[in-house]
């Protein structure tokens, strides 16, 4: 039967997965408990979809495929290229984002592995297939099948691919021989815990979600409370710092896929650009990329606070544009970035606001984007 386990692993590998592991179908009982405590205790909120009906189905493969069995557990490494230089015009996107949208390319090669198993098998298969978009707890799968272990910033890490990779899972109604969970742990490495600038890992193996910069740069589609805005820096989609910081990733190897291959400016956008784009543009920049995940306003508001981070009086004017011509949510944003750059341009530009704005919730940032000017004499107001 092993034989059979390397022919599955050897033609997954030949059509581009980079590691394969097997583990059995039971229910991963241990992360549902989690995960519903999680919910009821308040730190899944903002996650609309993260539901309890959700948790229940995700921990329990039989319920996704009746008479499952045994679940394929794949990794699919994006490590490539070293991102694009920097500046303070320039923002930063997560390497996961660098290239095609991970869904539709892993899901062609999933269909092309669950199309050869018949015949790898010798016998009739149903299979079902996940790539971090349906109720599948891809992580347990992963661990308990000895893809990786679970580092502490919640990411499951592997030796020889860090954690620059994307997972997905094949569950079938055939036996297959498990492989073994690793014995590993991070010990007393706390590297990814200090360096997360909002404080949204802790020492339990738990992200505060509502304080992790990936999620208030996609998931989040209202205003970023402000007192997160200084801490997120210049990233405007994901974040990768607890990653950068990881020794797991140190000496990664990089991956085999041409599709996740760096975009020309991608790894670090031009802030002002993505201001001045309208939709027919935002379209076409990021057809087939996961940055389309968080809309053209979702994508203007994160490049907001970048810029007002960065402080480079340039982006003044381009805020101030916001300011005064798109909606409320990208003016409050707006706002705050001009409060945090300063200077005379930037309290004029305020203070016409406070003249022509109707809506009470701008106006409240434009106020305070002023009384921060002062506060910080970084201007005479």
């Amino acid at each position: 039967m092993a034989d059979i386990e390397n022919q599955i692993k050897e033609f997954a590998k030949s059509i581009g997965f980079d590691e394969v592991a097997i583990t059995d179908a039971s229910p991963f009982l241990n992360d549902e408990k989690a995960a519903l405590e999680r919910i009821r205790s308040g730190k899944m909120d903002g996650l609309s979809w993260y539901t309890e009906e959700r948790v229940k189905k995700m921990n329990h493969p039989e319920i996704l495929l009746p008479g499952a069995k045994s679940i394929i557990s794949l990794l699919t490494s994006y490590l490539g290229d070293e991102p694009d230089s920097t500046n303070s015009l320039k923002g930063k996107m997560a390497r996961y984002s660098w290239g095609d949208d991970y869904h539709n390319v892993i899901k062609k090669r999933l269909k092309i592995l669950c199309e050869k198993l018949p015949d790898i098998l010798n016998t009739e298969v149903n299979t079902r297939t996940f790539v971090d978009d349906g109720p599948m707890n891809d992580r347990a799968a992963a661990r308990r099948s000895g893809l990786g272990w679970v580092g502490k910033n919640t990411n499951i890490l592997n030796g020889k691919y860090g954690s620059w990779f994307f997972l997905s899972q094949v569950i079938l109604d055939v036996d297959l021989t498990n492989d073994s969970p690793l014995n590993k742990t991070c010990g007393s490495c706390v590297r990814c815990i200090d360096a997360c600038p909002t404080g949204a890992i802790n020492d339990s193996y738990e992200i505060d979600n509502q304080k992790c910069i990936s999620y208030l740069t996609i998931e989040l589609k209202g205003n970023i409370p402000v007192d997160l805005r200084p801490l997120m820096g210049d990233w405007v989609f994901g974040c990768d710092i607890c990653q950068d910081v990881c020794p797991v990733n140190r000496k990664a190897q990089k991956g085999s896929s041409i599709e996740f291959r760096q975009r020309p400016g991608f790894s670090t956008p031009d802030l002002i650009q993505i201001l001045e784009m309208d939709q027919a543009e935002f379209s076409k920049t990021y057809k087939n990329s996961p940055v389309k995940r968080t809309k053209l306003i979702g994508l203007k508001r994160n490049a907001c606070v970048a810029l007002g981070n960065n402080k480079n009086p340039d982006a003044v004017q381009p805020l101030n544009e916001i300011l005064m011509n798109e909606n409320n949510l990208l003016k409050s944003h707006a706002a705050w970035a001009l409060g945090q750059i300063g200077g005379i341009d930037a309290v004029n530009y305020l203070k016409q606001a406070l003249e022509n704005e109707k809506d009470e919730d701008v106006l409240l940032e434009v106020n305070l984007a002023i009384g921060f000017c002062e506060e910080n004499q970084n201007v005479s107001v």
